[in-house]
């Protein structure tokens, strides 16, 4: 595995590569006037993974001459194609992506971090990809994961631990962590990730850069599959990360494509045109899961800020038991993934399953993440039903509350970056909140908020702790809700100062 490397003497100046953090959108305009050479900013991405990745690992499958080529391609379209040709280009003409390694590349390994799903070569793109590519993307390659993408870190035996670049020592989040860490490190202008346990949103609040969890059902999962995986489980959405929040909803609408016509997307009222339109609560903390104080601070003066704007802000949640809604997600996340164990371990799972039915062994009180799992994993059919019930019904508590609210700003996660935890398994792992050791699953408790009921959540940069570390706000909204909370992350970039602030050590 990488270590920490240090950037030390390696420093990017300030002119090596002065595209590095420009808009995706920004840069296919450059390359469609001709103003910018899709090979030339192509060149400087890769010169820039060349040198400075082996510190983040963070591009960890690659496809440079396949990208080279397909620039090339581009360039002559600008420079000798015909006007048909030149107006068929895409808004992302010529800018550089990556996607999560669990996305399948027509001839690369999609291994999802597995040793033994190394021979497992893509015959084709998934759908996602695909509709970015003909919007003129050119995709240089994969970024890491953690085994079975079932992680808040993103390391594995065959392509190593990813750093953060805010702090090398540190983790980037997972399971997107190599695509938010590459979007920070300056070497990617888009990412495609997916969710299920706040894997696109935890890596975004972790490297300072917007990620959005779709609704349930939205975005298609085409291509993001092991191949005997032919159902997609429960609770999962992919989505795009970005830098910009515009980006984010450009590539959000690019990935629907002609999907647009399934859905029944709620478009943002024409009140919500400006700040004093929006209806918004803030939910800045919870006793059932403690939140770094440095994100709480922010998160409320954040709310201040709003408040000054005119949005018409109320400081408190929905009428819902935020306890018992966690413990039901992990109920059916775990359940969700439940396929994936070995015979033998869904044998040995079910006996103490059995136990704590039994009463032989008893749950902790308030929080007991290894019970609430091994019940969850080998829960009967009837059992997931009623499970499914409690979920439905609370779908209804949240519709019904989204009638006079647009939108619920809470925190992405209880904690800024960790550092590095690999030993263990991961629902023994400890990480500090405000001096206290606090069970690391618990980094799903916000996750859950928006995912068990399928509503669309929106990472957004929200500010850095004295440390430096990048915090992010979620904003999470009614189902089919995706272009409004989209629209209220570029209100918060472009009014409240919101956004994404580079990493010192890696300038563009």
């Amino acid at each position: 595995m990488w270590a920490a490397a240090s950037l030390k003497g390696r420093i990017v100046t300030k002119s090596s590569y002065p595209q590095a953090f420009e808009s995706a959108i920004a840069i296919g305009n450059r390359v469609k006037r001709g103003t910018l050479k899709a090979s030339d900013l192509l060149a400087a991405q890769i010169e820039r993974i060349q040198k400075y990745d082996q510190a983040v690992n963070a591009v960890v499958v690659r496809d440079f001459d396949e990208a080279r080529r397909e620039a090339e391609r581009m360039d002559r379209i600008v420079q000798h194609g015909s006007e048909r040709q030149k107006q068929m280009l895409g808004p992302l003409a010529g800018v550089p992506i990556t996607v999560k390694e669990s996305y399948d590349l027509k001839g690369l390994p999609s291994t999802f971090g597995r040793v033994e799903m190394r021979a497992n070569i893509a015959q084709s793109d998934a759908l996602m990809v695909s509709r970015l590519k003909q919007a003129g993307a050119i995709v240089m390659g994969k970024t890491n994961v953690p085994v079975r993408l079932s992680d808040w870190q993103s390391f594995n035996p065959i392509y190593g631990t990813t750093n953060n670049p805010y702090d090398l020592t540190r983790v980037p989040g997972g399971s997107s962590g190599g695509g938010a860490a590459a979007l920070a490190a300056g070497f990617s202008f888009l990412e495609l990730g997916s969710d299920i346990g706040g894997s696109i949103r935890g890596p975004a609040h972790f490297c300072g850069v917007f990620g959005h969890k779709p609704s349930i059902g939205v975005l298609s999962g085409a291509g993001h599959a092991l191949p005997d995986a032919l159902a997609t489980a429960d609770l999962v959405a992919y989505g795009p990360l970005a830098r910009q929040a515009r980006d984010l909803r450009l590539a959000f609408d690019l990935a629907l494509g002609d999907d647009v016509s399934r859905h029944s997307l709620l478009s943002p009222a024409t009140r919500l045109s400006k700040p004093s339109g929006w209806r918004v609560a803030l939910l800045s903390d919870a006793k059932t899961c403690p939140v770094d104080r440095e994100i709480v601070k922010g998160l409320e003066a954040l709310g201040d800020r709003l408040e000054n704007l005119g949005v018409k802000l109320q400081r408190e949640g929905p009428p819902i038991e935020l306890g018992q809604l966690h413990k039901l997600y992990i109920r059916m996340l775990r359940a969700a993934t439940s396929r994936g164990l070995s015979d033998q371990v869904f044998k040995e799972q079910a006996e103490v399953a059995e136990a704590y039915r039994q009463g032989i062994r008893q749950e902790k009180k308030g929080y007991d993440y290894y019970a609430w799992m091994v019940q969850a994993n080998t829960m009967s059919h009837r059992e997931w039903l009623q499970a499914h019930e409690q979920r439905m019904a609370l779908g209804r508590v949240w519709a019904a509350w989204f009638e006079d609210v647009d939108v619920l700003l809470c925190p992405v996660a209880s904690m800024p970056a960790f550092h590095h935890r690999q030993s263990g398994e991961r629902w023994e792992r400890m990480i500090p909140v405000n001096g206290q050791q606090q069970p690391s699953t618990q980094t799903m408790f916000w996750a859950g908020m928006s995912t068990l009921c399928g509503l669309p959540g929106t990472a957004v940069p929200a500010g850095q702790t004295a440390e430096g570390l990048p915090y992010g706000v979620q904003v999470i909204g009614p189902r089919d809700g995706d272009w409004i909370t989209l629209a209220f992350a570029e209100l918060l970039e472009k009014y409240a100062d919101c956004g994404f602030k580079p990493p010192k050590d890696f300038p563009g």
